[in-house]
Parts: structure tokens; C-alpha cells; sequence
């Protein structure tokens, strides 16, 4: 128990390594919880005027005029202005059938009323099987077409694209010879000839154009490409996207030309809180520096310092794109300190060490405007030693004699998001597996290790029950195989976790917490975008070990109430009260500890 005692004291932070704090949806700036997502209509295909002369014999039918759904709002972020996609793709047919005929008809006189059909030949589709154009244009075999008929069960054809998205692509009659009654419709697919871009400035244009022409495959579909645009539209990087799609030099191509407006992606944020351990002084400040496009292909950089009178913590991370799919790579580094200055254990000069490492791989396998499911791997290594009286000195569980303790570890996650505009549920799960590797520490005598299994997900919901009134629930569970040291564990208590107790109360290798908590608009200050609400608050948690060791402060429920003002996403300021339901020994020397929290955050550029 004296050695659990002490490690609360040490309070290490948790490495970054998980990136379960990911999942917290900001809601400092309300209006930017919800996208805008207004369902996309369907592609408006005009009556195709087919005409043809007397005097000429059965040439390509005139040209089917379509257009594409305006794009209003359909990708919109909060204040930002309307997007824009609009269509002049047309069909083109070859030059050559203009002047050909068919070999049915050689003049005027020689035209029939009637063509007599057995059967259509469709070629060119590989969008739709032969079964499917065959039933479609059933209705049209075994009896005489006059050229009306004829040329209507061509639009048949090209209306089957059209209903599915491909409206850039469409069918024709080539010339041919009638000698079996059956007649060939063709069908010339649209696709995407060049897309170009325009407004970038730090951003590589090829950034924009991978995106795109990996949804712009040939055929061309208009809501794969609507779709592409929107997640341009939601791309931090990107403030607003306008879009143009014409007819192409080449028959059956179409261009498509980009205007983009770059977000600004350099920011510097402050924040001061009381959110950390009383052990190392609860009084918190922070500064982070942000960039978003360092070398200007979408790589990201941050710089985050934050410290308290007792700790200091250094985390740099970078992150690389690596595919049009948003693929990314990712390289953090960590190190921390921290001075017990607690009384009465500051007089035997306590004190800690920590670092981590960490390398991941994110891919999105679902990626589509409203919704996002990415599995990942990370590689992580975190290494942490403690002293006494400046001596190296065993102080937590699963240490060795120096009192250090190096965990490497592979870490599989599964990320998953689904948003519109009412609400946002989120879903993250991770199995972490210890191994043995790097000079990690192994202990043979039971204690826990660097060898390990344990699972953790985690969920959040927020819910829009009207302008600015939220629900939110958040849930954490972990699940672990058998003992694990400190660093590894479930914690409960503190801000993030059951408001009304200190911070990281309780830890152990197992624990559930939920939670539930409304945000109810009281004031609105439109001149500033500002922004008061009160937030009532249930919070929950419980934790036990695998071993036999009992944890101590078990079950902690607690409730409470939150006031919360923002002044749109550039400052947040929040006050929470929240109240025990079970007692808990030992003097209360701080806010914390009286179950009241406080935080000012902001964003500068």
C-alpha cells in the first residue's frame, strides 16, 4: 500500500502514447461541434432533345445536356461561406459519326419509317453488367423502332448512368450494318482529364489533386466527386473550396478546376488550470505551438510545454501524410519531471523521471464526409526511474532495484466517428501488448512488467437538443490480462475523470467510468460570440486489480455543476463544483480537493 501511496505522490504523467485524450471532442466553441451536412441531392438530367433530319441518315444524337447539384452548405464549417460545384460537362461524341452513315439507309429516299429490332448489343459499360442493360432497354426488342424509339432506348442507356451519379457519361448509336436485326448501342464512359488548381500558397497543389483523383476514377461520378470536395471542405488545412466542372479537349473527358482559400494553420495556445496532482502542485500552466503545414504538404508539427510548481513536461510530435487516403505517420517525444511538494512528503526530497517514445501508423479504411473508421499501430517505449534523497531508490511497483522502469510496447487502435448536424458519436478502442525488447524490464517474481495484455476503449456522444443545448456522455473502460505497473493503469478522479475528487485518485489495472453531463445556454453575447452555459454533471467510476491487491478508493461517484463561457473557439474559460459521494481521508489543502476545478484556455492567430 506504502508503495501505491508514494507513485500518486511521484504522479508520472501517463505518456501520450495512446492518444486516448483523441477522443474528447473540443466543445469550447459550440457551433464547431456540428457539420452542416445537408443531404446531397440527386444529378438533374434535362430532357434529351434528340433531333434528326430527313435528309440525313441515323447520326450521333444531339448532345444531352446535364447538370450537377449546386453545392450550398453541403461541406460548411461554423461562419465560413458557401461552397460551390457547377457542371457544364457534356457528352462528346466522336466527329466521325457526324459524317458516317449506316449502312441501312445511303440517302433520304432510302430512309424507313420503322427499324425492325431483335436485339441490342451494348458495349463499353463497366459500370453496369450485361443483365442490367438488357432489362432496361427490354421493352425496345423483337418489334419495329421508329429513329425515335431508337434514339430513346440509347437514353435509356445513358439514364442509367445518369440516376447512379456518372452524369458525364452516356450512350450513342455508331454506325453499323443491320444484317441481324441487332442493333449496337455504345457507351462512352466520362472521366477526368486534368484537374486544376488554384489559390494555393504554402499548400501543395498536389496535396488538393491526389485527393481528388482518387475519387474521380473513371467513370466520373458526381457524388463521389461531391464527396471529395466536401472532405477537402473539412480539411483543417482548407478554409473554403469552390469547384467548376466543364467538357474537356478529348470526347467523354471533362476538366475539373479547384479554387481553394488555405486556413491559417499556425496557432499558439495558453491554457491555466488547477487539473494536476496536489503532489506536484495542482496550478497549472501551459503553452503549445501548432503548425499544421510545416513543409507545406499537410505535415504537422506541435510543441507543447506545461508546468506547475513541482513538474515540467516537454512533448514534440510530427506527422506526416502519407496518402491521399489521409494516411499518417507519426514521431512524438516526451520527457517529464516532477518534485513531490506535498506536505509532509517534500521533506524527503521525492522526486521523478519519465520519458516516452512513440512511432504510429493511422489509415482510415472508411473515410466519407460524415463518417470515419481508421485502424493504427504504434510502437511505443516509455522509461521512468524515481529517487530519494537524490539516490536512485525503488518507490513503485514492478521497478527494479534502481527504481526504473522501461515498458515497450505494440499498440493496435481503431478509431471511429460518426457526425451530422445533431450530433457526433465517436468509438476508440486499443490493445496494448507489452513485450520484452530494448532492455525492458522483466521481473520473475510475480511482479508486474514490461510483459502485458490489456484492452481500453473508450466512447463519447453529443447530442444537439437544441440551439447551443448539448447532452454529452462519455464512457472509459479497461480491461487488463494481469497486474500492471503505474504507468499502465486506470486512474479515476480529477477533472477528466470523476469531478469531486483529486486528481488520479484511485489507480488500479481495471476500471470502468461514465459520464453524463447537459450544457444549457443561459447568455449569448452576439458582439463578441460569446457564449455562457451552465452544465449539471454526473460522474462515475470504479476500479479493482487483477492480483489480490485491493485498490484503495474503489468506487467514487460524484455530481455537481459546471459554468462554462466561450467566446467563439479563440478563449474558453470553465468552473466546475463537483461534490463527493463517498468520503475519502486526508486533508483537503486545495481547490481540487474541495471538488472545484477552474481552466482558461486560448488561441492566438
Amino acid at each position: 500500500m506504502f508503495t501505491l501511496d508514494i507513485w500518486r505522490k511521484l504522479e508520472l504523467n501517463r505518456p501520450k502514447i495512446d492518444n486516448l485524450t483523441a477522443l474528447s471532442i473540443p466543445l469550447t466553441a459550440i457551433a464547431g461541434i456540428f457539420l452542416a451536412l445537408k443531404p446531397l441531392g440527386a444529378a438533374e438530367t434535362k430532357s434529351s432533345q434528340i433531333s434528326f433530319d430527313n435528309k440525313q441518315n441515323i447520326n450521333s444524337p444531339a448532345t444531352e445536356s446535364k447538370t450537377t447539384p449546386t453545392l450550398r452548405n453541403d461541406v460548411s464549417k461554423p461562419l465560413k461561406a458557401d461552397s460551390y460545384l457547377s457542371s457544364q460537362a457534356q457528352i462528346l461524341l466522336p466527329d466521325k459519326l457526324n459524317n458516317q452513315n449506316l449502312a441501312i439507309a445511303t440517302d433520304s429516299e432510302n430512309i424507313p419509317d420503322s427499324i425492325m429490332v431483335q436485339d441490342f448489343d451494348v458495349v463499353g459499360s463497366s459500370v453496369f453488367s450485361q443483365q442490367e442493360l438488357e432489362q432496361a432497354i427490354a421493352s425496345y426488342r423483337n418489334r419495329s423502332l421508329t429513329l425515335s424509339e431508337l434514339f430513346q432506348a440509347r437514353s435509356t442507356i445513358t439514364e442509367l448512368y445518369t440516376k447512379k451519379g456518372y452524369v458525364s457519361s452516356g450512350a450513342y448509336i455508331p454506325p453499323q450494318e443491320l444484317d441481324d436485326g441487332t442493333v449496337k448501342i455504345a457507351v462512352l464512359e466520362g472521366e477526368l482529364e486534368k484537374v486544376n488548381v488554384s489559390g494555393t500558397k504554402r499548400l501543395s497543389s498536389e496535396y488538393i489533386t491526389s485527393r481528388i483523383e482518387a475519387a474521380a476514377q473513371k467513370p466520373i461520378n458526381i457524388d463521389t466527386l461531391l464527396s471529395a470536395l466536401q472532405l477537402l471542405r473539412l480539411d483543417p488545412l482548407i478554409d473554403n473550396v469552390s469547384a467548376e466542372l466543364s467538357a474537356g479537349v478529348r470526347p467523354g473527358t471533362s476538366l475539373l478546376d479547384i479554387t481553394i482559400q488555405e486556413a491559417d494553420v499556425f496557432s499558439v495556445s495558453t491554457s491555466f488550470n488547477n487539473n494536476r496532482s496536489p503532489s506536484v502542485g495542482t496550478n497549472q500552466r501551459a503553452i503549445g505551438l501548432n503548425h499544421g503545414n510545416l513543409l507545406g504538404f499537410g505535415d504537422r508539427l506541435n510543441l507543447d510545454y506545461v508546468n506547475t510548481n513541482g513538474s515540467d513536461a516537454l512533448d514534440v510530435a510530427y506527422a506526416l501524410p502519407i496518402n491521399s487516403q489521409n494516411g499518417t505517420i507519426k514521431a512524438a517525444y516526451g520527457i517529464n519531471s516532477n518534485d513531490v511538494i506535498e506536505e509532509p512528503f517534500n521533506a524527503v526530497d521525492i522526486e521523478s523521471e519519465s520519458r516516452y517514445y512513440e512511432l504510429s501508423l493511422r489509415q482510415p479504411i472508411l473515410l466519407q464526409p460524415t463518417k470515419e473508421f481508421a485502424l493504427g499501430m504504434s510502437l511505443t517505449r516509455t522509461e521512468s526511474e524515481t529517487f530519494l534523497l537524490n539516490n536512485n531508490y525503488y518507490l513503485s511497483r514492478g521497478a527494479d532495484e534502481n527504481g526504473e522502469t522501461k515498458i515497450s510496447a505494440v499498440r493496435l487502435f481503431q478509431e471511429f466517428v460518426d457526425r451530422n448536424d445533431k450530433q457526433v458519436l465517436a468509438f476508440r478502442s486499443q490493445f496494448s501488448l507489452g513485450i520484452d525488447a530494448l532492455n525492458s524490464t522483466i521481473n520473475d517474481d510475480g511482479e508486474p512488467d514490461s510483459t502485458f495484455l490489456s484492452w481500453r476503449g473508450q466512447s463519447q456522444w453529443v447530442r444537439r437538443l437544441d440551439e447551443d443545448f448539448l447532452l454529452l456522455l462519455r464512457g472509459d473502460v479497461q480491461l487488463s490480462g494481469g497486474s500492471l505497473v503505474p504507468l499502465e493503469q486506470f486512474r479515476l478522479g480529477g477533472v477528466s475523470s470523476v469531478r469531486g475528487y483529486r486528481q488520479d485518485l484511485s489507480l488500479a489495472d481495471n476500471g470502468i467510468f461514465a459520464s453524463a453531463e447537459l450544457r444549457i445556454p443561459i447568455l449569448r453575447f452576439n458582439q463578441i460570440d460569446g457564449l455562457v452555459q451552465i452544465a449539471p454533471f454526473f460522474d462515475f467510476g470504479t476500479v479493482w486489480n487483477s492480483d489480490d491487491l485491493e485498490a484503495t478508493n474503489a468506487t467514487l461517484p460524484a455530481f455537481g455543476v459546471g459554468l462554462n463561457f466561450a467566446m467563439g473557439t479563440s478563449f474558453n474559460a470553465r468552473l466546475d463544483w463537483g461534490i463527493p459521494l463517498t468520503s475519502v481521508e486526508g486533508e483537503k489543502n486545495s481547490l481540487q480537493e474541495d471538488g472545484i476545478y477552474f481552466s482558461l484556455n486560448s488561441n492566438f492567430f
